[in-house]
C-alpha cells in the first residue's frame, strides 16, 4: 500500500529536520554542527592558511601550517614570495573532506604559526640557513610541518631538518625534477633542492618518486636517473593512468618516513598560470588530488605547496588550486598521524 500525499510530506519534513551531517558519518555530526554554529564569516577576521587558528607557539601542536615568503632562488619569473599571503586570502576553504570524511581540525591540533621571518632575506645562502634553523625548532618541538612557499629552494632546508635523524622518502609532484647542480655560482636555487637534500644525506633517492615531469629542462635532470630516483613523465601518467602511478608511489616509498612536495607548475597552466616556470601539458587538479589522497597509509612526516606566484594570475585560480592541494595534504597528514599514534 503506497503512502498518501500527507504521509509523504511528513516523511520529507522529517528528513529535512535531520542533522545533514549524519548522512556522511554520525560520528562527525557533532563536530560539524559545532563548526557551523560558530557563526564565523569567511570574509571576516584575520586570514590564515586554511582558516586554521593562529598561534605564535608550537607548543601542543601536531601539525604547524607555516609560510615561507621567499623567492631568491628563482631562475625565471619572481613572485612566489607572495604565495603564502595569496593562499591565506582564499575564501571558502574546506573543513571536511567529502571523500575520506576527514575533519582535520578535530582530528589533530593544527594552527597557522605565521611566516618564517628572515633577517638576511637578500642573502640567498644565509636565508637558506635561517629557514633550516627555523625548521629544526619545529622538529625539536615534535611538530609536523606543512608549508606554503616560496620557491622550491625552500624545500631543501626543510628536508635537512625533517630528515636529520633518518633520511626520508619523497613524493614529488612537479613539471621539473629539481635535481640540477650550480646555477650562476649558487647551489641554492629552485632547480636543485632535491640534489642538495640527497647530497646532505637527508633524502633517500631510491625512495623518491617524481611525477608529472616534462619540458625542455629534461637535459639537466641526469642526477635523478643516476641516483636511482623514479621519474614519471606526464606521458607515462597519461598512458598508464592514475592507479598505475599510485601503485608505483607505494612501491617506491614503502613504509619509511616520507615527505610530500607539490609544485603548482606540475599542473597544466590552464589550471595554475600563476607560477614562475609554467610548462604546458601538465596534470589536472583531480588527477593530483587522487594521487595525494592515496598517500593516507604512508608514514608521512611533512609536506609543502610551493611556487605560487599570484601576480601572474588575475583570476586567483592558482592560489585557490594551491589551497585545495594544501588541504588534501593536510588531510592525509592527519590520517597518517592517527595511524602512527595507534601503532605506538
Amino acid at each position: 500500500m503506497s503512502d498518501t500525499p500527507k504521509q509523504k510530506l511528513a516523511h520529507l519534513k522529517a528528513l529535512a529536520e535531520r542533522n545533514p551531517f549524519e548522512i556522511f558519518d554520525p560520528r562527525l555530526a557533532e563536530s560539524l554542527t559545532t563548526i557551523l554554529a560558530g557563526g564565523t564569516q569567511p570574509y571576516a577576521g584575520m586570514p590564515t592558511l586554511l582558516d586554521a587558528p593562529h598561534r605564535e607557539s608550537l607548543e601542543g601542536l601536531d601539525i604547524a601550517l607555516i609560510g615561507v615568503p621567499f623567492d631568491l632562488g628563482v631562475t625565471n619569473r619572481p613572485g612566489a614570495r607572495f604565495g603564502p599571503r595569496s593562499v591565506r586570502a582564499m575564501e571558502r576553504t574546506p573543513t571536511f573532506h567529502h571523500e575520506s570524511h576527514v575533519l582535520p581540525f578535530t582530528a589533530a591540533e593544527i594552527a597557522d604559526v605565521g611566516d618564517v621571518m628572515l633577517e638576511k632575506r637578500y642573502a640567498l645562502d644565509d636565508a637558506i640557513a635561517e629557514i633550516q634553523a627555523y625548521y629544526h625548532r619545529v622538529i625539536d618541538a615534535g611538530v609536523i610541518p606543512l608549508t606554503v612557499g616560496g620557491d622550491h629552494s625552500i624545500t631543501y632546508p626543510i628536508l635537512e631538518a625533517v630528515g636529520r635523524e633518518k633520511s626520508v622518502g619523497l613524493v614529488h609532484f612537479d613539471a621539473h625534477c629539481d635535481t640540477a647542480g650550480d646555477f650562476g655560482g649558487s647551489r641554492f636555487h629552485h632547480g636543485g633542492p632535491f640534489l642538495n637534500a640527497a647530497l646532505a644525506g637527508v633524502l633517500d633517492p631510491e625512495r623518491t618518486i617524481q611525477i608529472g615531469i616534462r619540458g625542455s629542462a629534461e637535459m639537466i635532470w641526469r642526477f635523478s636517473y643516476d641516483s636511482g630516483m623514479t621519474v614519471i613523465h606526464i606521458e607515462e601518467l597519461r598512458d598508464k593512468g592514475v592507479p598505475y602511478v599510485i601503485e608505483k608511489i607505494h612501491e617506491v616509498v614503502g613504509d619509511g618516513p616520507t615527505y610530500i612536495s607539490f609544485d603548482v607548475d606540475g599542473l597544466d597552466p590552464t589550471y595554475a598560470p600563476g607560477t614562475g616556470t609554467p610548462e604546458v601539458g601538465g596534470m589536472t587538479p583531480i588527477e593530483t588530488a587522487q594521487m595525494i589522497r592515496s598517500l593516507h597509509d604512508l608514514n608521512l612526516v611533512g609536506g609543502d605547496v610551493v611556487e605560487i606566484a599570484p601576480q601572474y594570475d588575475p583570476t586567483d585560480n592558482t592560489a585557490m588550486v594551491g589551497s585545495s592541494m594544501l588541504f588534501e595534504i593536510l588531510c592525509v597528514l592527519c590520517q597518517s598521524l592517527e595511524r602512527q599514534k595507534q601503532a605506538t
